[in-house]
């Protein structure tokens, strides 16, 4: 039986964990479907049609769906779930969100976070902040699991010639849940999640204004901008902006951290980075055991002497 996989995506465009997802999706069974549920998402459902590998799209567009509530998309997955031995979805907000709720539904406990497929019924996850890694076979008939996208290459976007199929809405929510509004960060940078290149400030920066290097720095690399924990938690930046474990993964092709210590919850965040460059003035700090590059000294006097070498 094919695997079903829980397309994230904003009514217009798919979102860049879909196509991983898809690649899990596929180390699974050849044979791939994809749910595009949400309202006025035609358009997207044609997007998810041409992905290399997919053999079909099931497509709900329905009002009902103009916002990923978890409460309203659990029914539905659950509704059309029988005919598929896996569903998938990107473990990201979207999908932590769902795919719990779905297993309530069917009885059966989600396998999260995962980073390798070794056969249909057993996994490779993280645990311990990605200290160690676990092995997880399961003997549960429907097998749910959201997948890390850093983990595996993202599908080819092109290529694939899947039909179409309509799917009818599950029964109306009622007034048990609603969407009552969303505050989103608007930015021209990169989405932190997809971007070629990260530049993440720590504490060290010592104040929100002083933040404003590291966003001078991201705007002439083209980069996202992250933050660590503490540094949000202080206030110098929005939370969306937080790498680690409880907030982004990351794996860009290059990863500055500056001012960063490089605590166990941030390093399962952004390990996975192709290269990693490390900007500290304490040279036995945590974050320089996995740096590729390291410069101990002062971030203050390093920051402005790098800009102004990209002039």
């Amino acid at each position: 039986m094919p695997v079903l996989v829980i397309a994230e995506h904003d009514n217009q465009a798919l979102k860049p964990a879909t196509l991983n997802t898809i690649t899990a999706a596929l180390a699974i069974d050849a044979e791939v479907a994809v749910l595009v549920a949400g309202y006025g998402c035609g358009g997207v459902s044609q997007s998810a049609a041409v992905i290399a590998g997919v053999d079909r799209v099931l497509l709900c567009d329905h009002e009902s769906y103009l916002h990923p509530l978890a409460e309203n998309l659990a029914d539905l997955i659950a509704a059309i779930a029988g005919g598929y031995t896996h569903v998938l979805a990107p473990a990201s907000t979207f999908g932590k969100n769902v795919l719990p709720r779905l297993g309530a539904l069917l009885d059966v406990s989600p396998i999260s976070d995962i980073v390798a497929v070794q056969s249909p019924d057993t996994f490779v996850r993280p645990i311990y902040a990605g200290n160690a890694m676990a092995t997880v076979k399961t003997s549960d008939q429907k097998i749910l699991v959201t997948a890390r996208p850093t983990a595996f290459a993202a599908a080819s976007a092109e290529g694939g010639a899947a039909a179409v199929e309509a799917v009818e809405p599950a029964a109306e929510p009622g007034d048990r849940v609603r969407f009552v509004g969303q505050e989103l960060t608007r930015s021209e940078r990169p989405e932190l999640t997809s971007a070629r290149v990260v530049i993440a400030g720590g504490r060290g920066l010592g104040s929100s204004e002083n933040f404003k290097l590291i966003e001078e720095l991201a705007d002439k690399l083209g980069a996202a901008v992250g933050a660590s924990r503490a540094a949000v938690d202080a206030g110098y930046v929005p939370n969306d902006y937080q790498v680690g474990q409880t907030g982004k993964v990351v794996a860009p092709e290059l990863y500055i951290a500056v001012g960063i210590s490089g605590a166990i919850q941030h390093l399962a965040g952004m390990k996975d980075s192709k290269v990693i460059v490390a900007i500290n003035k304490d040279e036995d700090a945590p974050i320089f055991q996995v740096a590729d590059y390291g410069l101990v000294g002062d971030l203050f006097d390093a920051l402005p002497k790098l800009s102004a070498a990209l002039d």
